[in-house]
């Protein structure tokens, strides 16, 4: 039996993707408009105001987008991209960016912008990590990031899912060492993800905070507290100079019922620099797509 080496194995899969990702798009109909193009706050980053989730049900470093397998998931990135949407949000805690990277192979570096997520509890409880070993994990995290994306810059790292109200004073050396990353131009823009409203009030108010990922609909599923009270922080974030991405837009699928509805909300909000959506096929994203070009 003929062997076959790794170069050739990966580059027989990308072959294969490809040609799968050609098939879907013949057969995937009129194309919806492109979403418009924007600078992320303050930050000199631009990129489409729609952006292709990879973290649908994610954890120990695996998703429902990465269970897709390479050929399925590449597939969807390739057509994201081919839609016009230029915003990629990975995570190292959904094993995103291995697969990733096989797409960014033939992109553009610089039209193209990813964010991605420190898991900071892989290193243990916060409070029991001494901050010399908080702020090596972090350089060793970004160095080992670019290499598995094999790119020279990250657009934006945020610390991911904080779910501490006093979050800062645990955080700082992770805080100080992202700041070093920036820099050195190993990373543009730095931020956080919370799970909990005294987080979000907090990175709302904290001066290190460049972007805010943060959970919005109009009926607060799967939200960090009431959406009055959400909406009142994001605008004082915004007030603040922050970015602001919208996630959990349709509030993780169980507001599938009413898309077009939590798509007019988000659109209408006025506050949203970009939204991630985590759309698990073409015809997903399409769909809203569609919708973001009927109510934006």
């Amino acid at each position: 039996m003929k062997r076959i080496d790794r170069r050739h194995f990966l580059a027989s899969l990308a072959g294969t993707s490809a040609c799968l990702y050609s098939v879907v798009r013949a057969q995937a109909g009129p194309s919806p408009d492109a979403p418009p193009q924007g600078p992320l706050g303050k930050t000199g980053i631009i990129l489409s105001r729609i952006g292709q989730g990879t973290g649908m049900n994610g954890g120990n470093r695996q998703s429902n987008h990465t269970r897709m397998g390479f050929e399925k998931l590449t597939t969807l990135l390739r057509h994201d991209y081919d839609r016009g949407i230029t915003f990629f949000d990975l995570a190292d805690l959904y094993g995103s960016h291995v697969y990733f990277r096989e797409v960014l192979k033939s992109l553009p570096r610089d039209k193209v912008t990813i964010l991605t997520k420190l898991w900071y509890r892989y290193d243990g409880q916060p409070s029991q990590v001494p901050a010399d070993f908080k702020r090596r994990s972090t350089q060793m995290a970004v160095q080992r990031f670019r290499h598995e994306l094999m790119t020279d810059y990250l657009d934006v790292v945020l610390l991911h899912c904080l779910d501490n109200p006093e979050w800062e004073e645990e955080m700082r050396p992770y805080m100080d060492a992202l700041a070093e990353a920036k820099d050195k131009k190993q990373i543009r823009a730095v931020g956080v993800s919370c799970h909990n409203f005294g987080a979000l009030k907090n990175a709302a108010n904290c001066p290190w905070v460049d972007v805010i990922l943060a959970r919005i609909n109009p009926k607060g599923a799967k939200m960090d507290g009431p959406v009055d009270e959400v909406v009142s922080i994001l605008k004082t974030a915004k007030a603040n100079g922050k970015a602001l991405i919208g996630m959990k837009i349709y509030g993780e699928g169980t507001l599938a019922q009413m898309k077009e509805e939590c798509m007019r909300f988000a659109t209408g909000l006025g506050l949203l620099d970009a939204m991630t959506l985590g759309a698990e096929s073409t015809e997903e994203m399409d769909e809203s797509l569609r919708l973001f070009a009927q109510t934006a």
